[in-house]
């Protein structure tokens, strides 16, 4: 049996491969699991392109749902059969209505009768919706891939994602109250708090759909603990100043124009919001005394125009100790949980970290976490075939 983790692929034989799903059953609370039949450009071309408990036949008998019961949900796909444009088959499991997370969900796991498990980490995940894994074509051959890619948001931004028309729902007849005594005094209602998601090693990546007609002002932070990387109080607390460590965040920059660039204090190349690149810098804490960090404001009215952005810290001064400044970053988006990554890991004598990435997903936001450590902008962009032209800069 071949185990795949997240982003870990395998190939498969052409031709009849039965999946299983299988997880462990919620009380009071539906997880329902769909398959969706993709283009190249990764959406379904009609409605006979998902298959999910009310449509278990689709393409003909190609993609069949085959057993659908508590703990357990079976496809039969005929994967030399499927329409030369077809190019990917992805198994997706959501959680009605919203009821709960899969942080709930003790097990879960996709297994191939080929020989192939792909077993899905839950723990802590707050979202409701999932991609688990995706059958996809590479030169002529088909693979499998686990992804396990959480949606906020539930059933219905993960269809949009795949091209799918969601209807609206009907709205609910409103019953005509009977006549009732002044009410007492309510208190004020405290803000939602969403609950906050953290990107790690098991759960890497995260894609966000648009709540409106936009994704609204994107914001992301660096905050970090200068005093766990000063060494201490006592005696050594009046040098705290001298040795402080200078955290920096920036980002690497591409629009779907073709123009790249950084957005950094180094050099002085704080951006633009409301012109290209829609990003800017906001806030250079030197010290990482300032309670809420440093700032990166990107201008999701303009999402559509921006390829990718690869979120950076480096030590601008200092001795490089990662796991001493405590730092997260945290990516807030209107509508949608925050998402965190820290960068308190061993990154030896290397004074960068690239973070996150954030990519234009046919629309969405993809989140992925990166955490590699360099010793230079120069090795971020060769890393991540950025393909600019570094000189020496100064704040």
């Amino acid at each position: 049996m071949t185990t795949l983790t997240p982003g870990a692929n395998a190939p498969v034989t052409a031709g009849q491969v039965t999946v299983t799903v299988a997880f462990s059953p919620l009380p009071g609370a539906e997880i329902d699991v769909s398959a969706f039949v993709l283009d190249a450009g990764g959406k379904v071309r009609g409605d006979d392109d998902m298959c999910f408990f009310g449509q278990r036949n689709v393409n003909g008998g190609l993609v069949r749902m085959t057993e659908a019961a508590a703990g357990q949900v079976v496809f039969a796909l005929d994967l030399a059969q499927l329409d030369s444009v077809v190019e990917k088959v992805a198994l997706t499991a959501t959680i009605y209505e919203n009821q709960a997370s899969f942080a709930a969900v003790t097990q879960l796991a996709v297994t191939l009768d080929c020989g192939i498990e792909a077993p899905i980490a839950t723990a802590g995940m707050q979202e409701t919706a999932l991609i688990l894994g995706e059958f996809y074509r590479r030169q002529g051959a088909w693979k499998f891939r686990c992804v396990a890619q959480g949606f906020a948001g539930g059933l219905e931004p993960l269809a949009r994602h795949f091209g799918v028309e969601v209807a609206a729902k009907a709205p609910s007849p409103v019953p005509v109250p009977p006549p009732a005594p002044a009410p007492a005094p309510v208190p004020v209602a405290k803000p939602i708090n969403l609950n906050k998601i953290t990107l790690d090693k098991s759960r890497s990546s995260i894609s966000l759909e648009k709540t409106g007609s936009d994704f609204g002002e994107i914001r992301i932070n660096l905050n970090w603990n200068q005093g766990n990387a000063s060494g201490g109080g006592g005696l050594f607390a009046s040098f705290k100043k001298s040795n402080a460590i200078d955290l920096d965040v920036g980002c690497l920059f591409e629009l779907q124009n073709g123009r790249k660039g950084a957005v950094q204090a180094l050099g002085k190349s704080f951006g633009a919001f409301d012109q290209e690149p829609y990003i800017q810098l906001k806030g250079d804490d030197r010290t990482g005394a300032v309670s809420d960090g440093e700032w990166l404001h990107i201008n999701g009215r303009h999402w559509q125009k921006i390829r990718r952005v690869l979120v950076f810290a480096f030590i601008y001064r200092g001795v490089p100790n990662w796991s001493a400044t405590d730092g997260v970053v945290t990516l807030y988006v209107p509508g949608q949980p925050p998402i965190e990554v820290r960068v308190s890991e061993e990154g030896g004598s290397k004074g960068m970290c690239a973070i996150a990435l954030l990519e234009n997903d046919n629309g969405a936001v993809k989140v992925s976490r990166r955490v590699d450590f360099f010793n230079g902008h120069r090795e971020v962009d060769e890393a991540y075939r950025w393909g600019m032209r570094w000189t020496a800069g100064s704040k």
